[in-house]
């Protein structure tokens, strides 16, 4: 009986002993649930809102941009010297690496030009001459108009366009489509013999103003001159034709294609802590069409990135991984510069974990389109999720841009802005392409929206873009 108590006794002490020794051991091998992206850098994602929407700075800065340089078609004076400016004031602001690289652009210079209706009646024509454009002879093109709504309609009246100006009115429906007549309408109305070409200008609304934009041609065809006009004055041109008017219009165009002159992309970078040669490389583009002063399209997008890096320096904020910021070249009429990066680092594209392009307009962001890997997108729609304050927290399958695709072809995950499009085609390559058509506030929260996911990435531990097999 003693013996009995005595082990009991022992026993009931044992616990007291080896209690803490198991405990510790459990803290020592027991899985620690894995602390989520969101969770890790909800803190930081809301000082970077807080930073970005403190004041206008952004705004100002497309203001400043705009307003001292003006449009900035590829091979203009004015692209180089806000070129010049961008380098100067990125230094200033502290970014790193901060250069232009060089890449040749095509130079289309748009000279002089008019359209007027003659017949039934002499009136002006609100017009642009579309980039790539042929000009006229000096003493224009008079001809009698055909009015046509869809290719299929200039293909059944072909023998009638046969020496006239083919006008292609279209109405629209989505940029894509009736951009088509925009592209590709001087082709299409050269083959039918026409003597020039018209389009009814691409946007789903108009205060009378015309919409420039590219344009091609084919080497098996003629080149003729292709222009828009406005939709008051295309629609008021059909409602003639219709009731059996003949209605004639003279065209004078000075354009002309002169050779390729060199220009540059922007260059600036927050250098990575730990690993500084893996790059989130993010922008829009510098260039803009002659008309307008491209605000919208692209000054907006550029800044807006730019001023994200601005942002995390002011926070302390340095990443991981180096994030760069783009400035391209020669996005409207050519494209050389997103091509040009791509020739330029194509041997660092391994280490490029993700691309971000702003071009859809600085208005109210709403997140951004991804293309890209199943893993990557799964983390980046809980990045995502910290920015529900500024209303940008979808990430949507589908996204990139133009000067990013280069490189996206290569494999580079890509993302597009994705922003509150509704009023974007209304102002799109116009005269009206001007800063007071952004709402500071709205720019401030496409700053966030970019600076936020361009930290996040590239300073979260795990690399969103896995090295190839082998690597």
């Amino acid at each position: 009986m003693y013996m009995f108590r005595s082990v009991a006794r022992r026993r009931r002490a044992l616990p007291a002993v080896v209690a803490p020794l198991v405990l510790a051991l459990l803290t020592v091998t027991a899985p620690v649930p894995a602390q989520s992206v969101a969770a890790r850098y909800r803190a930081t994602a809301d000082r970077i809102i807080a930073e970005s929407m403190r004041d206008s700075a952004a705004w100002n800065r497309v203001a400043v941009l705009t307003e001292t340089f003006g449009h900035r078609l590829s091979g203009s004076r004015a692209l180089e010297d806000a070129i010049d400016w961008m380098i100067e004031r990125m230094r200033e602001d502290g970014l790193e690496n901060v250069r232009g690289e060089q890449v040749m652009v095509p130079r289309w210079v748009r000279g002089a030009e008019r359209a007027e209706m003659v017949l039934p009646r002499q009136a002006p024509l609100a017009m642009l001459g579309l980039g790539g454009s042929i000009g006229t002879p000096a003493s224009g093109i008079m001809a009698e108009v055909l009015v046509v709504r869809s290719f299929a309609e200039l293909e059944r009246r072909a023998s009638e366009a046969v020496g006239k100006i083919v006008l292609f009115s279209v109405p629209w429906t989505n940029y894509g489509e009736t951009g088509a007549y925009r592209r590709q309408g001087a082709i299409a109305a050269s083959k039918a013999g026409a003597l020039a070409s018209l389009v009814r200008s691409v946007t789903p609304y108009s205060m009378r103003t015309p919409h420039t934009g590219s344009m091609s041609y084919d080497s098996t065809v003629r080149k003729i001159p292709h222009a828009a006009i406005t939709h008051e004055d295309a629609d008021m041109i059909t409602r003639m034709s219709a009731r059996g008017e003949r209605v004639v219009v003279r065209l004078t165009m000075a354009a002309q294609t002169l050779p390729d002159v060199p220009s540059r992309n922007v260059l600036g970078e927050i250098r990575g802590s730990q690993f500084p040669d893996e790059v989130v490389v993010m922008g829009g583009h510098i260039d803009s069409w002659d008309v307008g002063r491209g605000a919208m399209d692209d000054a907006g997008g550029v800044v807006a990135a730019w001023e994200a890096l601005r942002v995390l320096k002011r926070l302390g904020l340095t990443p991981k991984r180096t994030i760069r910021v783009v400035g391209w070249t020669n996005e409207e009429n050519g494209g050389r510069g997103g091509a040009g990066y791509r020739d330029a680092h194509r041997n660092e594209l391994e280490n490029h974990i993700l691309a971000i392009e702003s071009d859809g307009g600085v208005f109210a962001p709403t997140g951004f389109g991804f293309t890209g890997p199943d893993a990557a997108f799964k983390t980046l729609g809980e990045i995502g999720t910290l920015l529900q304050r500024v209303g940008s927290s979808t990430v949507a399958r589908g996204g990139g841009g133009a000067d990013i695709a280069p490189i996206m072809a290569l494999g580079v995950p890509g993302m597009g802005l994705n922003v509150d499009d509704s009023r974007y085609f209304w102002y799109h390559h116009t005269d009206a392409d001007t800063v007071d058509k952004l709402d500071p506030a709205d720019v401030a929260k496409c700053v966030a929206t970019l600076a936020v996911m361009a930290y996040i990435v590239a300073d979260m531990p795990e690399r969103l873009r896995p090295l190839a097999a082998g690597r």
